[in-house]
């Protein structure tokens, strides 16, 4: 028996995303879009003097996956740099792609397992952290130019 797609943890990280706001002035910002079913999530990052999250905004328009996945980047993106970002928006990828295995290490993925048969619902779940990850960086970069 598998478990079902939208389970109770999913639906409960909907309705519990942090940092919900988006930034007045943010450092950088990135939008991405799910072609498939049109989710949409905006993410704003200013960075510390390390090159850190020091605050992060967002707007989450998306079906409950995506929503809780913005939900689990939120709990834990502060605090990170834009490498650590881009990495664990690979391992996500890695992971969804290969269909199996344990979960990458950001607290809350595995709730995504079930998922893993359902390619389409795939691109939903990466979109805040493809956000995150190219804001941190756009933001590095940004600050390196100054």
């Amino acid at each position: 028996m598998t478990a079902p797609l939208y389970n109770a943890e999913i639906l409960r990280l909907t309705t519990a995303i942090p940092h919900d706001q988006r930034l007045v002035d943010p450092m950088a910002s990135v939008e991405r879009r799910s072609p498939i079913c049109g989710s949409r999530i905006t993410v704003d990052v200013n960075l510390d003097e390390e090159g850190r999250v020091a605050e992060v905004g967002m707007l989450v328009r998306a079906c409950a996956l995506g929503q809780a996945s913005a939900a689990l980047l939120a709990n834990h993106v502060v605090g990170r740099d834009a490498e650590e970002l881009a990495a664990m928006r690979d391992q996500l990828t890695e992971w969804l792609a290969a269909g199996e295995g344990a979960a990458p290490e950001w607290p809350g993925l595995d709730v995504f397992t079930p998922a893993l048969p359902y390619t389409a619902r795939h691109p939903s779940i990466r979109l805040a952290f493809e956000a995150a990850a190219q804001a941190a960086e756009d933001a590095a970069a940004a600050r390196g130019a100054r």
